[in-house]
């Protein structure tokens, strides 16, 4: 029988919703979908939901057993991907994400005879489902070994998912309400507990190498 670990969930749950940012894509997203009706881009929303909801998936049922067949340890992939998310804590925190971010959005407007729709890439792959997402769940996953850690981390992932597709869908109503101040205050909020959770996974690591406080 599971029991819930309230902890671990807020923990989780932070890291996840920092990591994908439902409430920096709307922008983004209405420069994707220049031109499109409320229908189109709403399928589009959600099939690039979809479509990063099954590859987080599959990377955490199975990321960290290639990992092992790679002959990489889960500590060391602890502190590789804290390494990861430090670097993208330190975007946010000086605003290179969504700069960076709307360049690709730019470069992907600019070949839009090619590309019509969106929500496979650059929307889900690697907008949704990019680095910083993939190496989270992992990581979660191998901090909560078993099927209660894997439903857990999967379902806050879910849940998160579910609140991109509606901010996704909402994404005018949000940038008009929030404004450029409001979302750049919330990106570097969210950009510091980012690297406060990097940090521990990567000293999480090293304790496991016999590095750090409590090591042994």
């Amino acid at each position: 029988m599971m029991t819930l670990d309230i902890a671990f969930m807020i923990t989780a749950f932070a890291t996840m919703i920092v990591i994908i940012d439902p409430f920096a894509i709307g922008p983004m997203f209405l420069a994707l979908t220049p031109g499109m009706t409320a229908s189109q881009r709403r399928r589009v929303a959600w099939r690039g939901v979809f479509i990063a909801g099954l590859i987080l998936l599959v990377f955490a049922a199975f990321g960290e057993a290639v990992l092992g067949f790679i002959g990489i340890s889960m500590p060391a992939f602890r502190v590789a991907g804290g390494i990861l998310l430090f670097l993208t804590a330190l975007e946010m925190l000086f605003d290179r994400r969504t700069k960076r971010r709307e360049q690709n959005t730019t470069d992907q407007s600019h070949d839009a005879d090619d590309h019509d729709d969106p929500s496979v890439f650059p929307l889900a792959i690697p907008l949704i489902a990019g680095p910083g997402s993939i190496a989270s769940v992992i990581l979660l996953t191998g901090e909560k070994p078993g099927v209660e850690g894997f439903v857990t981390v999967m379902g806050i992932t879910f849940a998160v998912l579910i609140l991109m597709g509606v901010t996704m869908q909402a994404s005018g109503y949000l940038e008009r309400a929030l404004g450029k101040v409001g979302i750049n205050v919330i990106t570097r909020l969210l950009g510091m507990l980012l690297a406060a959770l990097s940090v521990q996974f990567v000293l999480d690591g090293l304790n496991a190498f016999g590095f750090g406080p409590g090591a042994g």
